[in-house]
């Protein structure tokens, strides 16, 4: 049975309030897209490729990945093909933030509430992109 708009909202909100709840900061919708995307879609990602993708200007996508490399989520490296490309690659805590957001979903979906997801890693607060 498919989710109504007013129960897809809600379980967005309740596991995003969730998310809020256990985090010192929090990632903006961008970085979530983007990182979403390197980890859950076939590579190899770029810049460019993720601001075509995501239909966004390059320099937000820059910007984006900036505050995810600082964070650790995801690495930048030379595409050994092509030294003028460079690589975006998830990495180990990146997919630990994302293994959390999911069970926060889940537990949401579920009617519970998570109080703090199990890898939960505090967030520089000075990050944002």
């Amino acid at each position: 049975m498919a989710m109504s708009e007013r129960e897809a909202l809600n379980l967005w909100r309740r596991a995003l309030s969730s998310y809020v709840r256990t985090s010192d900061g929090d990632l903006t919708a961008r970085q979530q897209a983007i990182l979403m995307t390197v980890a859950l879609s076939a590579g190899p990602h770029t810049i460019r490729g993720l601001a075509t993708d995501l239909e966004l200007a390059k320099p937000a996508v820059t910007r984006a990945v900036d505050a995810l490399e600082k964070l650790g989520f995801v690495r930048r490296r030379r595409d050994d093909h092509d030294l003028r490309s460079v690589i975006i690659e998830r990495t180990v805590d990146g997919m630990t933030w994302l293994r959390d957001f999911a069970e926060l979903v889940i537990a949401a979906e579920a009617g519970e509430e998570r109080k703090s997801p199990a890898g939960a890693k505090p967030l520089d607060k000075d990050v944002a992109a």
